[in-house]
């Protein structure tokens, strides 16, 4: 399996790829962004540091109890990160982290896409859940690979009267739709990403299926993005309201992972995951 991202081509199987979360936010959920771009930088060359394979920056929160900002005050937030991201450099942690490191743009909107990435970007992270070929077509044009995410309805709002008889189900028909979507658009196969959406519009009952029935999605033959960190559904599951609180929960959630087929794991805490992922790997091969 090979993804291709902007001239970049990463082969599996290999050890999962670390994707650290840059958020230049005033609001984050897990209290870690900032709307200072040198501190975003810092933060980005410390991921690196750590063993990240791909920084995942963006501009606004996907929390629902807040309003989406401008257009344009977004690509203010991340343009300059971008423009700047060749500055952050640093040794990596051994032969097998991508070097240099893929840069992810996280956004919903075409707009900001595309602008975005006319200044630079490898992936364009997708949680909008692909309604029209648009964000497709915006990736295609600039050679990006694209992260198509499950959820349901807009983003930026609640959606946790959705339910389900069958998750996985639902999530693989979903992607059989937005795989089509997608290469009809000009997106290269190679070039697709596949996020089953943790608590994106799930209960935590989902959310735990999806944790366990994984290895379902390994039939698109596709990487398997699994946003662990921090998430709901661990807080409701331990009874951690704050987030920060979660990460040895998280690390359960990556092993899990690793087991089931997940190629891309995208963490807060990089350290951690690095060091779980350099150990687990050769264990499980």
């Amino acid at each position: 399996m090979i993804l291709s991202a902007r001239g970049r081509m990463i082969s599996f199987p290999r050890r999962p790829l670390i994707m650290g979360i840059v958020n230049i936010t005033d609001d984050s959920f897990s209290g870690d962004g900032s709307l200072d771009i040198d501190y975003a930088l810092t933060l980005a060359r410390t991921h690196i540091a750590a063993g990240a394979d791909i920084i995942d920056v963006g501009g606004e929160s996907a929390r629902t109890n807040r309003r989406a900002i401008a257009e344009e005050e977004e690509c203010a937030r991340v343009k300059p990160f971008v423009q700047r991201f060749s500055e952050v450099s640093c040794d990596p942690v051994d032969g097998i982290q991508l070097f240099p490191p893929l840069l992810s743009i996280n956004t919903w909107r075409p707009k900001v896409a595309a602008e975005v990435l006319n200044v630079g970007g490898h992936l364009l992270n997708d949680m909008s859940a692909l309604p029209t070929d648009a964000n497709a077509r915006v990736a295609a044009a600039h050679g990006a690979a694209l992260l198509v995410m499950h959820s349901v309805g807009l983003p930026k709002e609640e959606h946790t009267h959705i339910f389900y008889q069958d998750v996985l189900g639902t999530i693989e028909r979903f992607f059989e739709e937005k795989i089509r979507t997608a290469m009809a658009a000009g997106i290269s196969r190679d070039a697709i990403v596949l996020d089953p959406g943790i608590d994106f519009a799930k209960q935590k009952s989902d959310s735990l299926r999806i944790y366990r029935e994984l290895d379902r999605l390994k039939r698109f033959e596709r990487p398997i993005l699994l946003p662990v960190s921090r998430k709901t559904v661990i807080g409701d599951t331990l009874g951690i309201p704050d987030p920060a609180e979660r990460d040895a929960a998280t690390l359960a959630c990556v092993v899990a992972g690793v087991l089931r087929g997940a190629s891309i794991f995208r963490v807060h805490n990089v350290p951690a995951v690095s060091q779980a992922l350099r150990v687990i790997y050769p264990i499980v091969g």
